[in-house]
């Protein structure tokens, strides 16, 4: 039994219970649940089994995910009950379950979100960071094969990004605002800022839609309604100032 304690208390810290099989090389039998449970009894070391046991249902689940929010959530998400228009039910983080991007990205497509290729070198990045898809890309920020229109383009590019980015930051400002009003929200002598706190989520979604706007136009640029899309967006980024 202390054998199998160890054992089993090691393959657990290593996230790697849920696959173990009998130490024994010849024997693929793997132990039960019940079994771990009457060898282990360390509660701690317990709560991290039912951990990888959760994590391992998720995965499994075709219809069940975890938030995606950067800042850490351990809510599950159910996908078909979860579109743009709602959000996790305890940190209100809005997840997009047909990529990888971390958050909901309406009115960017999610092929958007995913990645750019060079039209002349075939180099694929990301977008947003910048960064290669692939290491073995030398001249990336400064590529050989640059031409008059690939200049052109890449001028444009950036255009498009350095406003995605503002926004993106006008953003973080505007939620970082939010968590300091609701700080002192409870002081006494203090107003109601109920109101405060509602121009700060509308500032927070106007910069989201305003974002990713800019990748919808940056892809879009050719098309016929693209006229009255950025009539649109100029018309909210006066207004979200204004705010």
């Amino acid at each position: 039994q202390p054998c199998w304690s160890e054992y089993l208390m090691t393959r657990i810290e290593q996230n790697m219970v849920v696959n173990c099989t009998c130490p024994i090389s010849e024997c693929h039998a793997q132990p039960t649940a019940a079994f771990i449970y009457s060898i282990v009894s360390s509660k701690e070391i317990i709560a991290k089994y039912e951990k990888a046991l959760l994590r391992r249902y998720v995965e499994c689940c075709s219809n069940l995910t975890w938030c995606t929010n950067p800042q850490g959530c351990d809510q599950i998400l159910l996908k078909d009950g979860l579109g743009y228009g709602a959000a996790c039910s305890k940190c209100s983080w809005i997840s997009c379950f047909n990529c990888n991007f971390p958050e909901a990205h309406y009115p960017a497509s999610c092929s958007h979100m995913s990645r750019m290729t060079c039209a002349k070198c075939s180099h694929g990045f990301c977008w947003r960071c910048l960064k290669p898809w692939r290491p073995n890309h030398k001249d990336y920020y400064n590529c050989s094969a640059m031409v008059s229109k690939a200049a052109w383009l890449e001028k444009r590019f950036q255009d498009y990004n350095e406003r995605c980015t503002f926004h993106h930051h006008a953003r973080e400002f505007a939620m970082s605002l939010r968590s300091s009003i609701s700080s002192i929200r409870g002081t006494p002598k203090i107003r109601n800022l109920t109101f405060v706190l509602d121009a700060c989520k509308v500032l927070e979604q106007a910069r989201k839609v305003l974002a990713y706007s800019c990748v919808y136009s940056y892809y879009n640029q050719d098309t016929e309604s693209m006229d009255i899309v950025e009539q649109q967006m100029e018309t909210l980024e006066l207004l979200t100032n204004a705010l």
